[in-house]
């Protein structure tokens, strides 16, 4: 199946009388704007009228191209949960014929995104697979306060099974490790001070092991260097035992990990260090948890600094109703059109590319 397969399913939200310009014609005008490097509604109505013969081939447009505002009433009142859920269909389908994966979740901040009636911006949580390079899903939260919830949601709408999932410090719940567990997931959590007791304990035990029987501890080092940095990441993993007597609460923890990052800066050649600590209910693999870990952090660079310096996204002010976080949904859909042709071009020259090449940019949408 297709877009056009997927998003027919959605619901045209205006009344029968008066309707002008066929409802999926403006769903399929903005995410082929989008996916052309289209940052706001005047963009899309400007890419529909040069794009207009092209866009013939797909749909019919009796009537033409909207205006701005049309396009704008339109998308805001699609319902939000609906768009997301055709996304999710979609992504499933790519995902159907693989294996398991990795699935990384954090939070973003539209930050000109900002709504009076809420008292808060908007707050996107997004679903990040390693394997696929794909964006799997996204929830929207009003405000970090209300992540939490959002990630339960999160998990509820998404095929878990089998996957490992990790989340960052502030995700690090038990009720989150709980869902995961009864979904037929694993996961790798980050403990920081919001679990200072936990925290305090894995510590220490690291340290007693250290001193009194270091041939329990597993080991593994790594190191990447570019830009003038040099950062080691050396792992220590141990087995959850008695020591920790808060591992009782979390269910199925099996495993605590420390990382120590050094960092080692060309202007200064000074040190720079600091430890984190993780837990997993994942058996004793020091690699593979080690490869978990590192894959989240390629979460801030892979989808969100993506979607800030391809579609400024930060900058973007199209924030009445639910026109903020429909767009989203449709950003994050064309990031992961955009990810799919094997060419090995940065993002932003593919969306250019898409919006030059009538026939690159079919190629994206149609495969």
């Amino acid at each position: 199946m297709c877009f056009i397969d997927h998003f027919s399913a959605l619901d045209d939200p205006r009344k029968d009388i008066n309707i002008r310009y066929d409802f999926l014609d403006i769903v399929f005008l903005t995410v082929c704007a989008v996916v052309s490097g289209a940052e706001g509604w005047k963009d899309i109505k400007q890419f529909g009228d040069e794009k207009i013969e092209w866009l013939r081939q797909y749909r019919a447009y009796q009537h033409g191209i909207p205006v701005d505002d049309t396009i704008a009433r339109l998308i805001r009142a699609i319902e939000p949960e609906k768009m997301n859920q055709a996304f999710i269909d979609w992504v499933n389908e790519v995902r159907q014929e693989q294996g398991h994966e990795q699935i990384a979740i954090d939070g973003k901040t539209l930050r000109h995104s900002y709504q009076d009636d809420y008292g808060s911006a908007l707050h996107s949580i997004t679903a990040w697979s390693k394997q696929q390079g794909l964006i799997q899903a996204q929830t929207k939260s009003l405000g970090k306060k209300n992540e939490n919830a959002s990630v339960l949601v999160l998990l509820d709408t998404l095929n878990i099974n089998g996957a490992l999932i990790s989340v960052d410090a502030m995700n690090t719940q038990k009720k989150i490790a709980d869902k995961i567990i009864s979904r037929g997931a694993d996961y790798v959590l980050c403990v920081k001070n919001n679990h200072r007791e936990l925290r305090n304990e894995i510590a220490a035990c690291f340290t007693k092991v250290s001193r009194d029987t270091p041939e329990y501890l597993a080991r593994y080092e790594e190191t990447d260097a570019g830009h003038g940095r040099t950062e080691v990441r050396r792992y220590r993993q141990l087995r959850a035992n008695e020591w920790i007597t808060e591992s009782a609460h979390w269910q199925g923890l099996q495993t605590v990990i420390e990382v120590e990052r050094e960092r080692y800066t060309s202007k200064t050649g000074e040190p720079s260090r600091e430890k984190h600590y993780y837990i997993s209910s994942l058996p004793p693999d020091v690699k593979r948890i080690a490869g978990a870990i590192r894959s989240h952090w390629e979460v801030e660079n892979k989808v969100h600094w993506v979607l800030d310096v391809t579609f400024n996204e930060d900058d973007s002010r199209i924030r009445a109703g639910d026109g903020a976080e429909n767009v989203v949904v449709i950003r994050r859909f064309a990031l992961d059109l955009a990810r799919l042709p094997p060419q090995k071009d940065n993002m932003r020259s593919k969306l250019k590319q898409a919006g030059w090449s009538d026939k690159f940019r079919s190629e994206i949408i149609f495969g």
